[in-house]
């Protein structure tokens, strides 16, 4: 398992057991900005699922421990992260079968190094609404810089955990909509993870009394009844 950049914020997951073929596609990746993170089966996939996000997932087909139809049907019970199956597997049935169960792109191998990056930048631009460009939010006298992972209030920077950064760059992504505590808690603790509830209202908690001026009676960061947490932000 190789790591490389981990501050960047667009970070991929490879699943694949060519390792020569993962380092080159990690080197390629890692100049234009990405944080990758390879493995090499289905059982270290599942393990760095269960306390990591990712903001896209590359896999294989055929995994020493099983086949990537199987990981991304599991995966898709609790994650949206986008999937591009890259496999030397072209017929026709393994191409609907991949889109079938949850995968957002089929490259076939072999591919240019070119053609994997176009497909990478167009899946992330399409979920994300960005590339590798800096991207700032911000509501009231609170500025999120979601590239920089930093915080600022009143132009004095607001010192945030790794998770509560990621909780609030969640909400920031998918600002003034209601989010089930479901999804927030496989978005942002990992798509396996078993963090209970109880968790993810802490977190809120502290980011209120972060960035609330009365964390009692919250501005941005609002409970909605029965469904979960969002980030409420006038246009």
């Amino acid at each position: 398992m190789t790591e490389n950049n981990p501050n960047t914020y667009n970070k991929i997951l490879i699943i694949d057991d060519d390792e020569d073929l993962s380092m080159i596609i990690s080197d390629m990746l890692t100049s234009y900005g990405y944080a990758v993170t390879c493995v090499t089966d289905g059982e270290g996939a599942f393990a760095l699922l269960t306390d990591h996000t990712y903001h896209l997932i590359l896999l294989d087909i055929n995994l020493p421990d099983g086949d990537g139809f199987a990981l991304c049907s599991e995966l898709r019970k609790t994650s949206t992260t986008p999937v591009i199956f890259a496999s030397a597997r072209t017929s026709e049935t393994d191409r609907i079968t991949g889109y079938d169960i949850g995968g957002d792109d089929y490259l076939p191998k072999p591919y240019s190094m070119k053609e994997l990056l176009s497909h990478v930048n167009a899946i992330i631009r399409r979920t994300y609404g960005f590339g590798t460009q800096e991207k700032r939010i911000k509501f009231g006298d609170i500025t999120v810089n979601l590239s920089a992972r930093s915080v600022e209030k009143n132009g004095t920077p607001i010192s945030l955990s790794l998770r509560e950064f990621d909780l609030l760059a969640y909400l920031c992504e998918r600002k003034n909509t209601a989010i089930a505590k479901d999804e927030l808690l496989s978005g942002v603790w990992g798509a396996f993870s078993t963090v209970e509830p109880a968790t993810l209202t802490v977190h809120i908690r502290w980011l209120r009394e972060k960035l609330e001026d009365d964390p009692a009676k919250p501005v941005y960061i609002k409970t909605v009844y029965r469904v979960g947490y969002m980030l409420e932000v006038r246009e």
